[in-house]
């Protein structure tokens, strides 16, 4: 199937696409604050920059986008055009995120995951709130809500 629009305006739609402050990360923030976390945003120091850190607990949450990071959904089709780009760009970013959790939980970090598609249907993000909740206040190392 061919693009809808011009590949200038696609161009420009695409690059107007954020890389933080989204609305799942919102959304999620205001969540946690609501439940009494207190967190910093994007740490540069930190490996991959994740979204939330939470030094209290010694844990970090990356909140992924379901097309930008691969993710097993519906919400990840791979573009029928320019295949090859974006099986590299895809795949660069789910290796790019694997090393930064490992390098993360090296350091001593404990990793959450939190998917996009784990925002959009209110009960389930209820449900993946509590399940958050209860992970910040255990001693488990790594949580992926899908």
């Amino acid at each position: 199937m061919t693009d809808v629009v011009d590949s200038k305006t696609r161009s420009r739609m695409m690059s107007n696409i954020r890389d933080r402050n989204t609305k799942p990360e919102i959304k999620i923030r205001q969540a946690l604050h609501a439940k009494g976390f207190r967190y910093r945003l994007h740490d540069k120091k930190l490996p991959g920059k994740p979204d939330l850190v939470l030094p209290k607990y010694g844990a970090v949450i990356q909140i992924n986008g379901c097309f930008w990071h691969g993710h097993s959904c519906p919400l990840f089709k791979w573009p029928s055009t320019r295949i090859e780009f974006w099986q590299n760009k895809i795949g660069g970013n789910i290796k790019r995120d694997q090393l930064n959790t490992e390098k993360l939980l090296e350091q001593g970090w404990r990793v959450l995951i939190w998917w996009e598609c784990n925002t959009r249907n209110r009960e389930a993000f209820e449900v993946a709130v509590e399940k958050a909740v209860m992970w910040l206040r255990g001693n488990e190392s790594f949580l992926e809500i899908e």
